[in-house]
């Protein structure tokens, strides 16, 4: 499939919802749910400091956003794509060198490894399990998507520092344009979350929920 965009000299294009695809990234029980893996070696102090505002500020205002998004997507024909921290093994010798040292295990099949009820995948929506920061280091999801015929990405995630940074700059390196949605993307406080919308800028199209919901609706 040719694509429409090559000779663009801009970031700020509407999506076109058959050459688009929404990923959601690592918005999974082991991360955002608050008996998930990650918090097990949390102190009591981290788990008041870190933990606690990170999944109220996902409650609250980032998860209900999310829904909105992937709800518009699916009307809207643009396929819906999850990536969630899963090793394909059980004790993890798979994982990156990175995941090791930072004690990152998921393992294959696990309750952590599955996508958060509130955004459970529908029918055949395609879930990649990853065991590197970028999605596009340990899956095949350029392969995937280029079969789709997806030419614009559109991320949402956690964390927005950590792996959505990774993957927006990976799949803008890969020819694709990324909309980063801004307020559909959290990380560990308000410092974190604007220094890294700030720094990922040039990389991406940025834009809130409701901004990119109603240009889908026209």
């Amino acid at each position: 499939m040719s694509s429409p965009f090559l000779s663009t000299t801009s970031r700020d294009i509407p999506i076109v919802p058959d050459r688009a695809a929404l990923l959601f990234i690592d918005v999974q029980n082991f991360s955002c749910h608050p008996d998930g893996a990650e918090w097990a070696t949390m102190t009591a102090q981290d788990m008041a400091q870190i933990r606690d505002p990170f999944l109220a500020q996902m409650r609250d205002h980032v998860i209900p956003r999310m829904q909105r998004l992937q709800t518009a997507a699916r009307r809207a024909g643009i396929e819906v794509m999850y990536t969630t921290i899963e090793s394909l093994t059980l004790d993890g010798r798979d994982r990156s060198l990175d995941y090791k040292i930072s004690g990152f295990n998921v393992p294959k099949g696990s309750w952590d490894g599955k996508v958060l009820d509130q955004i459970a995948p529908q029918g055949d929506e395609i879930v990649l399990p990853k065991s590197s920061s970028s999605v596009f280091v340990s899956t095949h999801i350029d392969y995937l998507l280029r079969n789709l015929g997806v030419q614009q990405v559109i991320i949402s995630g956690v964390l927005t520092d950590q792996c959505v940074e990774s993957a927006i700059r990976d799949a803008c390196d890969l020819g694709y344009l990324v909309t980063q949605v801004t307020d559909a993307c959290a990380t560990f406080g308000e410092a974190r979350q604007a220094a890294s919308i700030n720094a990922i800028k040039g990389y991406c199209r940025q834009i809130t929920t409701d901004a990119l919901i109603a240009e889908w609706q026209g």
